[in-house]
């Protein structure tokens, strides 16, 4: 009986939704985070009586198309723009709006990110918490008393030699016309794909471009009430094709006794 195999890929589709949701939970409190969704799309039918078939007197108005169930069509982000939370440290920076921080692998490739948390190495460097460089660099001096990033990402310091104000680098933003066919690499990185298409760079607040808000990360935009409504139900679904799954079993074995 086709139902069987047609109740298991409900439940294997409910599985990864599932597995979604709960990646979805567990980095609610994760800088940056983009919440997931799964997306399902029905399988291949059966034409046991194609729609329009007949004479030419009479044509069958619908047929008999027979659905084979159900697969996992794509796994998207949602870039939506997560809460902003001050956290005091002057080498913090929310993005707000679009767009995401370049910064280098150790491997030379570019990955991009929305997690500004960011500190420094021993040469001065503002560095990622896995002590990857902002690209371009920007390095801070040793004697710098006070270290101010406006809004457009001009990064500017006073020292103790010098009170006025100098400009030691300047942030850059990169937006991709689908942000969602990003590479996922983990830690808080994506990578440039096929799918992305090519980064656009352009300083903070220009048009097209968020801006920097130092001080402040971003928080993830998972909704905590949204996910557990979604995970019961997940749950429901994949209870019910369970329950398919018993009946034809019940039905089989009924058959099977007939005599």
């Amino acid at each position: 009986m086709r139902s069987l195999s047609i109740a298991s890929s409900g439940m294997l589709a409910q599985q990864t939704n599932v597995d979604v949701i709960s990646h979805n939970i567990a980095n609610m409190n994760t800088t940056g985070f983009k919440r997931q969704r799964a997306e399902f799309q029905d399988l291949l039918y059966q034409q046991e009586l194609p729609p329009g078939a007949g004479g030419d007197t009479a044509r069958a108005p619908s047929g008999i198309q027979i659905g084979a169930g159900v697969k996992t069509g794509a796994v998207y982000r949602i870039e939506q723009q997560g809460p902003l939370q001050q956290t005091g440290n002057r080498y913090d920076m929310a993005i707000e709006g679009r767009g995401y921080l370049p910064v280098t692998l150790p491997s030379g490739e570019t990955a991009y990110t929305r997690d500004g948390s960011f500190q420094l190495s021993d040469q001065g460097e503002m560095v990622t918490a896995q002590g990857y460089p902002l690209q371009p660099g920007i390095t801070i001096p040793q004697d710098a008393l006070e270290v101010t990033i406006s809004k457009t990402g001009e990064v500017q310091v006073k020292t103790s030699g010098n009170p006025a104000p100098q400009t030691v680098g300047q942030l850059q933003l990169a937006t991709f016309i689908n942000d969602a066919g990003l590479e996922a690499k983990g830690d808080n990185l994506f990578l440039e794909s096929a799918a992305s298409g090519q980064a656009s760079l352009a300083n903070p607040g220009e048009p097209g471009f968020g801006t920097v808000q130092q001080g402040f990360v971003e928080g993830s935009n998972v909704n905590p009430v949204e996910e557990i409504t979604a995970l019961i139900s997940a749950q429901r679904a994949y209870e019910m094709n369970s329950r398919v799954v018993k009946t034809v079993d019940d039905m089989l074995a009924a058959s099977s006794q007939l005599r």
